[in-house]
């Protein structure tokens, strides 16, 4: 009997310090911290690993220290030309104080939600329609750098801010489509006169290069022509010349007498007359000449004074 009572009553001390030590005892992941709070006062930040604790005294919470999302709910903002557009985004964030995270705010994810919210409906109001629908990377960043300033007493920091969509109204994505439409319709015109253009110049061009290439040939052949006949006359010229030098030595080597010049004379004179010529000029140098031989002269003289009147 005393070792059924004593086994009564060791039983549920076994069974409770089992209990103390499953209490007592705390794992904290690798991408956790623990925060360990004694009667409710903040003691100790717990890294990850194993740990223990005191059981009904101190208590542990785990804050997780990965990036994580938020959702922000779609929204219509008013653009600043007065145009209405639905625009929802998501939020990624890193806690980097787990304090201040546990303490400095009761809901990080609706305060998060409702921040991102305004600030969305500020930085898209400052904007014309055209001008959002293209800076997506611009309010991006403006609202990244907004959240992150507000954020940062709370011990997180902003990541990223990705705007999902921004969707105009239907007439408005309508109006959109078309002009759209007009101005690639525009652009085509004008690539296509541009080439137009520039075909036509194109041909101008090869038409002008003909032009010139032939010119320049007609102009290279008639110099060629005149280098020609310019040569043939320099040798015709100098060939002249050289028979002219040469028969003027070689009168000059033979020697000759009057007589034979006068008699040279009058053959050149009978050459020109060619039967046919009424009155002969001698030149001024053929009298001194025919002075020496005044028989032959005298003869010259006699059968012009025989020669018949015209009318006869």
């Amino acid at each position: 009997m005393a070792g059924i009572a004593a086994a009564v009553v060791l039983l549920p001390l076994i069974i409770l310090l089992l209990v103390y030590f499953a209490t007592a005892i705390k794992i904290v992941r690798p991408y956790e911290k623990g925060i360990i709070e004694r009667f409710g006062k903040y003691q100790r930040t717990y890294e990850s690993g194993l740990h223990f604790i005191l059981p009904f005294i101190d208590r542990l919470t785990k804050v997780d220290m990965r990036e994580n999302v938020v959702d922000v709910p779609p929204q219509e903002v008013i653009t600043k030309d007065n145009v209405v557009v639905t625009v929802d985004a998501v939020v990624y964030y890193e806690a980097t104080d787990p304090v201040k995270l546990m303490y400095n705010v009761a809901n990080f994810y609706m305060a998060a939600t409702k921040l991102a919210q305004t600030n969305l409906r500020n930085v898209i109001g400052e904007m014309q329609l055209d001008e959002s629908l293209t800076s997506r990377e611009k309010i991006n960043a403006a609202l990244r750098q907004i959240l992150d300033d507000a954020t940062d007493k709370w011990g997180v920091r902003v990541v990223r801010v990705e705007l999902q969509r921004i969707e105009p109204p239907v007439d408005v994505t309508e109006a959109m489509h078309r002009q759209m439409k007009a101005e690639r319709t525009r652009r085509a015109l004008i690539l296509e006169a541009d080439g137009d253009k520039q075909a036509a110049i194109t041909r101008a061009e090869g038409s002008k290069g003909a032009a010139i290439l032939e010119a320049e040939g007609r102009a290279q052949a008639i110099k060629d022509v005149a280098d020609a006949e310019k040569f043939q006359k320099i040798a015709l010229a100098e060939g002249e010349a050289s028979a002219i030098t040469s028969v003027y030595n070689a009168i000059h080597d033979g020697r000759p007498t009057n007589d034979l010049i006068a008699i040279k004379y009058l053959e050149a004179l009978a050459s020109i007359a060619n039967g046919k010529a009424s009155k002969v000029f001698l030149p001024m140098e053929v009298s001194g000449v025919l002075g020496s031989i005044g028989g032959i002269a005298e003869l010259f003289k006699g059968d012009a004074a025989m020669e018949p009147p015209a009318g006869e």
